[in-house]
């Protein structure tokens, strides 16, 4: 039942972020809508039908959290929170610009995995060519190979010994409830290193001033004063921001 609260969720992201479903130019066919109306219902087939509403649109607002944690974006976003404690700038840059740049890296990273889960599950769902069991199984199937390429072997193998689960042959045997977390504690690994480098040549900017502050006697000046804007002015003449970029992205290649 889990499993399938996760792929729905990554469903509604694959939805809104899937570029397939753009309506070319001079087409007639419509956007779907929803209609919620209040009253009594004569039929059971009515009720189930408000209930599902009900739990899609609950599914909906846990897809920030599907998004956040199955994809790319832990990484991304905690690289980028290195950098800027790195650089020592306080808000610079701004929280909501990080938070932006990583959901938009995140739309471009997983967007093959989007276009498969909307060619194999979502497109033949619509059509009517699948059922709903059917559905769920085919989505899964591209996030668990995107999710198996970035989580280390010993993180699997420790939530399957802490489930009690049976030892899998392969990676089609490995839970789905087993492989998130190891997913999740492979990319905070991941990022923690990403970051340690990231914060070597600013650490040593920073010895450097404080020694020769504390060898001129000026004990009284804050050394972030004076090595910051060569932390920035390396930052600049590096082409910082094009080489993490790429590095990121070519993390997950």
């Amino acid at each position: 039942m889990v499993h399938r609260l996760v792929v729905l969720g990554i469903v509604c992201v694959a939805l809104a972020a899937g570029d397939s479903y753009a309506q070319p130019p001079g087409s007639t066919e419509g956007f779907p809508g929803l209609n919620i109306q209040v009253g009594r219902n004569n039929t059971p087939e009515d009720v189930a039908v408000t209930v599902q509403i009900i739990l899609i649109i609950t599914l909906l607002s846990l897809a920030p959290a599907f998004l956040i944690l199955l994809t790319s974006f832990t990484r991304i976003i905690i690289v980028l929170s290195f950098l800027r404690h790195a650089l020592s700038t306080q808000q610079m840059p701004p929280t909501q610009v990080l938070i932006g740049l990583s959901l938009f890296l995140t739309f471009f990273i997983m967007a093959p995995v989007f276009n498969d889960i909307n060619n194999q599950a979502i497109k033949p769902y619509l059509n009517k060519e699948i059922q709903q069991r059917e559905t769920f199984d085919r989505a899964l199937v591209p996030l668990r190979v995107f999710m198996f390429k970035q989580t280390r072997q010993k993180d699997i193998a420790l939530f399957i010994r802490a489930g009690n689960y049976p030892q899998p042959a392969n990676e089609s045997e490995v839970p789905t409830l087993a492989l998130i977390p190891a997913f999740v504690i492979s990319e905070l690994k991941t990022a923690f290193q990403m970051g340690f480098m990231l914060f070597v040549p600013f650490l040593i900017i920073d010895m450097v001033v404080a020694s020769v502050l504390m060898s001129m006697g000026m004990l009284m000046l804050p050394p972030i004063m004076i090595s910051l804007p060569f932390k920035i002015l390396l930052f600049v003449l590096a082409d910082g921001w094009h080489l993490l970029i790429q590095s990121l992205i070519t993390s997950f290649h």
